[in-house]
Protein backbone atom coordinates (compact mmCIF):
# COMPACT_ATOMS: atom_id res chain seq x y z
CA UNK A 1 0.00 0.00 0.00
CA UNK A 2 1.29 3.46 -0.86
CA UNK A 3 1.83 5.48 2.26
CA UNK A 4 -0.21 8.71 2.43
CA UNK A 5 1.59 12.03 1.99
CA UNK A 6 1.41 14.10 5.18
CA UNK A 7 2.40 17.75 4.83
CA UNK A 8 3.98 19.36 7.90
CA UNK A 9 4.34 23.14 8.14
CA UNK A 10 7.79 24.50 8.99
CA UNK A 11 9.57 27.27 10.79
CA UNK A 12 11.09 30.08 8.70
CA UNK A 13 14.22 31.54 10.30
CA UNK A 14 16.03 34.65 9.09
CA UNK A 15 19.35 32.97 9.89
CA UNK A 16 20.32 29.46 10.93
CA UNK A 17 23.83 28.06 11.36
CA UNK A 18 24.87 24.67 10.01
CA UNK A 19 28.32 23.48 8.98
CA UNK A 20 29.98 26.51 7.35
CA UNK A 21 26.70 28.26 6.54
CA UNK A 22 24.56 30.97 8.10
CA UNK A 23 21.55 31.37 5.83
CA UNK A 24 17.79 32.03 5.85
CA UNK A 25 16.33 28.59 6.52
CA UNK A 26 13.04 26.73 6.45
CA UNK A 27 13.41 24.07 9.13
CA UNK A 28 11.54 21.46 11.10
CA UNK A 29 12.67 19.47 14.15
CA UNK A 30 13.33 15.89 13.06
CA UNK A 31 10.79 14.55 15.56
CA UNK A 32 7.94 15.59 13.26
CA UNK A 33 8.90 13.62 10.14
CA UNK A 34 10.03 10.71 12.31
CA UNK A 35 6.62 10.62 14.01
CA UNK A 36 4.84 10.71 10.63
CA UNK A 37 7.07 7.89 9.35
CA UNK A 38 6.61 5.80 12.50
CA UNK A 39 2.83 6.18 12.08
CA UNK A 40 2.94 4.89 8.51
CA UNK A 41 2.99 8.10 6.49
CA UNK A 42 5.35 9.92 4.15
CA UNK A 43 6.40 13.32 5.50
CA UNK A 44 6.64 16.42 3.30
CA UNK A 45 7.88 19.75 4.63
CA UNK A 46 5.54 22.62 3.69
CA UNK A 47 7.40 25.91 4.24
CA UNK A 48 5.69 29.31 4.18
CA UNK A 49 4.51 30.47 0.75
CA UNK A 50 2.01 32.91 -0.69
CA UNK A 51 -1.27 32.17 1.13
CA UNK A 52 -3.00 32.26 -2.25
CA UNK A 53 -1.30 28.94 -3.03
CA UNK A 54 -2.49 27.13 0.10
CA UNK A 55 -5.49 25.43 -1.51
CA UNK A 56 -3.42 24.01 -4.37
CA UNK A 57 -0.79 22.74 -1.91
CA UNK A 58 -3.39 21.07 0.32
CA UNK A 59 -5.00 19.48 -2.75
CA UNK A 60 -1.77 17.53 -3.30
CA UNK A 61 -1.59 16.25 0.27
CA UNK A 62 -3.47 13.46 2.01
CA UNK A 63 -3.35 15.23 5.38
CA UNK A 64 -1.93 18.38 6.97
CA UNK A 65 -0.03 18.89 10.22
CA UNK A 66 0.48 22.40 11.60
CA UNK A 67 3.64 22.18 13.69
CA UNK A 68 4.59 23.89 16.93
CA UNK A 69 6.71 27.01 17.19
CA UNK A 70 6.40 30.72 17.77
CA UNK A 71 3.57 32.54 19.54
CA UNK A 72 0.60 33.45 17.35
CA UNK A 73 0.51 37.22 16.87
CA UNK A 74 -2.18 38.56 19.25
CA UNK A 75 -3.62 40.91 16.62
CA UNK A 76 -4.85 37.75 14.89
CA UNK A 77 -7.39 37.36 17.69
CA UNK A 78 -8.01 41.02 18.46
CA UNK A 79 -5.61 41.45 21.38
CA UNK A 80 -2.56 43.55 22.18
CA UNK A 81 0.76 41.78 22.87
CA UNK A 82 1.59 41.28 26.54
CA UNK A 83 5.08 41.63 27.96
CA UNK A 84 5.92 37.93 27.80
CA UNK A 85 4.47 37.28 24.34
CA UNK A 86 7.15 36.41 21.81
CA UNK A 87 7.95 38.33 18.62
CA UNK A 88 5.54 37.79 15.71
CA UNK A 89 6.09 35.30 12.91
CA UNK A 90 3.75 37.03 10.48
CA UNK A 91 4.70 35.14 7.32
CA UNK A 92 4.20 31.85 9.09
CA UNK A 93 0.90 32.96 10.68
CA UNK A 94 -0.51 33.98 7.30
CA UNK A 95 0.59 30.79 5.57
CA UNK A 96 -0.56 28.38 8.25
CA UNK A 97 -3.93 30.09 8.66
CA UNK A 98 -4.38 29.69 4.90
CA UNK A 99 -3.43 26.00 5.15
CA UNK A 100 -5.97 25.52 7.94
CA UNK A 101 -8.69 27.28 5.95
CA UNK A 102 -7.90 25.17 2.87
CA UNK A 103 -7.89 21.91 4.83
CA UNK A 104 -11.21 22.74 6.49
CA UNK A 105 -12.78 23.74 3.18
CA UNK A 106 -11.61 20.60 1.39
CA UNK A 107 -12.18 18.11 4.20
CA UNK A 108 -8.48 17.22 4.31
CA UNK A 109 -7.54 15.59 7.64
CA UNK A 110 -5.86 18.16 9.88
CA UNK A 111 -3.77 17.90 13.04
CA UNK A 112 -2.53 20.93 14.97
CA UNK A 113 0.36 20.45 17.38
CA UNK A 114 0.94 23.03 20.17
CA UNK A 115 1.10 26.32 18.21
CA UNK A 116 -0.86 24.45 15.52
CA UNK A 117 -3.72 23.80 17.93
CA UNK A 118 -3.65 27.42 19.06
CA UNK A 119 -3.71 28.62 15.45
CA UNK A 120 -6.64 26.30 14.66
CA UNK A 121 -8.51 27.87 17.57
CA UNK A 122 -7.71 31.38 16.30
CA UNK A 123 -8.70 30.46 12.73
CA UNK A 124 -12.15 29.58 14.06
CA UNK A 125 -12.56 32.82 15.99
CA UNK A 126 -11.11 31.79 19.35
CA UNK A 127 -8.62 33.60 21.58
CA UNK A 128 -5.50 32.65 23.54
CA UNK A 129 -4.08 33.06 27.01
CA UNK A 130 -0.80 34.84 26.28
CA UNK A 131 1.18 33.55 29.25
CA UNK A 132 0.87 30.78 31.80
CA UNK A 133 3.26 28.87 34.03
CA UNK A 134 3.93 25.23 34.66
CA UNK A 135 3.78 23.59 31.24
CA UNK A 136 7.50 23.31 30.48
CA UNK A 137 10.46 21.63 32.13
CA UNK A 138 12.38 24.92 32.09
CA UNK A 139 13.82 27.02 29.29
CA UNK A 140 14.57 24.74 26.37
CA UNK A 141 13.51 21.64 28.31
CA UNK A 142 10.34 19.64 27.64
CA UNK A 143 8.22 18.79 30.64
CA UNK A 144 5.68 16.02 31.17
CA UNK A 145 2.25 15.96 32.75
CA UNK A 146 -0.96 13.94 32.53
CA UNK A 147 -3.90 14.93 30.35
CA UNK A 148 -7.41 13.66 30.91
CA UNK A 149 -9.58 12.79 27.93
CA UNK A 150 -13.22 13.83 27.61
CA UNK A 151 -15.47 10.77 27.16
CA UNK A 152 -17.25 10.51 23.84
CA UNK A 153 -14.70 12.54 21.87
CA UNK A 154 -12.54 11.43 18.96
CA UNK A 155 -9.45 11.83 21.11
CA UNK A 156 -10.91 9.53 23.77
CA UNK A 157 -11.42 6.91 21.07
CA UNK A 158 -7.79 7.26 19.91
CA UNK A 159 -6.37 7.22 23.46
CA UNK A 160 -8.94 5.26 25.50
CA UNK A 161 -7.25 5.45 28.90
CA UNK A 162 -8.70 8.18 31.08
CA UNK A 163 -5.31 9.82 31.66
CA UNK A 164 -2.02 9.75 29.76
CA UNK A 165 1.31 11.49 30.32
CA UNK A 166 2.42 13.73 27.46
CA UNK A 167 5.56 15.75 26.60
CA UNK A 168 4.84 19.45 26.91
CA UNK A 169 6.42 22.83 26.25
CA UNK A 170 4.17 25.86 25.96
CA UNK A 171 3.40 29.12 27.75
CA UNK A 172 0.23 29.99 25.81
CA UNK A 173 -3.08 28.14 25.65
CA UNK A 174 -6.65 28.26 24.42
CA UNK A 175 -8.83 30.86 26.15
CA UNK A 176 -12.16 31.36 24.35
CA UNK A 177 -12.89 28.31 22.22
CA UNK A 178 -13.20 28.76 18.45
CA UNK A 179 -16.55 28.24 16.73
CA UNK A 180 -17.54 24.60 16.49
CA UNK A 181 -14.59 23.25 18.45
CA UNK A 182 -15.07 21.02 21.47
CA UNK A 183 -12.55 20.29 24.21
CA UNK A 184 -11.40 16.67 24.14
CA UNK A 185 -8.69 16.68 26.83
CA UNK A 186 -7.49 18.92 29.63
CA UNK A 187 -4.64 19.13 32.16
CA UNK A 188 -5.02 18.89 35.91
CA UNK A 189 -4.96 22.70 36.17
CA UNK A 190 -7.85 22.98 33.68
CA UNK A 191 -5.76 23.98 30.67
CA UNK A 192 -7.32 22.89 27.38
CA UNK A 193 -5.01 20.17 26.06
CA UNK A 194 -6.90 18.89 23.02
CA UNK A 195 -9.68 20.15 20.77
CA UNK A 196 -11.54 18.75 17.81
CA UNK A 197 -14.31 19.50 15.34
CA UNK A 198 -17.19 17.01 15.61
CA UNK A 199 -18.61 15.63 12.41
CA UNK A 200 -17.49 13.60 9.42
CA UNK A 201 -14.19 15.42 8.94
CA UNK A 202 -11.01 14.68 10.93
CA UNK A 203 -9.79 17.83 12.70
CA UNK A 204 -7.85 17.50 15.96
CA UNK A 205 -5.50 19.77 17.90
CA UNK A 206 -3.22 18.74 20.76
CA UNK A 207 -1.43 21.23 23.00
CA UNK A 208 1.45 18.88 23.75
CA UNK A 209 4.32 17.63 21.53
CA UNK A 210 3.76 14.00 20.46
CA UNK A 211 6.88 14.23 18.27
CA UNK A 212 8.94 14.35 21.48
CA UNK A 213 7.51 11.13 22.85
CA UNK A 214 6.95 7.52 21.83
CA UNK A 215 3.15 7.46 21.59
CA UNK A 216 2.24 7.45 17.88
CA UNK A 217 -1.51 6.96 18.31
CA UNK A 218 -2.71 10.48 17.46
CA UNK A 219 -0.51 10.64 14.36
CA UNK A 220 -1.44 7.09 13.41
CA UNK A 221 -5.12 8.07 13.57
CA UNK A 222 -4.42 10.99 11.22
CA UNK A 223 -2.54 8.68 8.83
CA UNK A 224 -5.38 6.13 8.92
CA UNK A 225 -7.89 8.86 8.09
CA UNK A 226 -5.67 10.01 5.21
CA UNK A 227 -5.60 6.45 3.83
CA UNK A 228 -9.37 6.23 4.10
CA UNK A 229 -9.86 9.57 2.37
CA UNK A 230 -7.53 8.60 -0.47
CA UNK A 231 -9.45 5.35 -1.00
CA UNK A 232 -12.75 7.17 -1.64
CA UNK A 233 -11.39 10.13 -3.62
Amino acid sequence: MNRPLIGVSTYLEAKASYRVWELPTALLPAGYPRLVQAAGGLAAMVPPDDPAHAASVVARLDAVVIAGGEDVEPTRYGAEPEDRTGPPARERDSWELALIDAALASGTPLLGICRGMQLLNVALGGTLVQHMEGHTGGTGVFGSHPVTSVPGTRYATIVPEASADVPTYHHQAVDRLGEGLVVSAHAEDGTVEAVELPGDGWVVGVQWHPEMGTDTRVMAALVAEAVKRRAVS
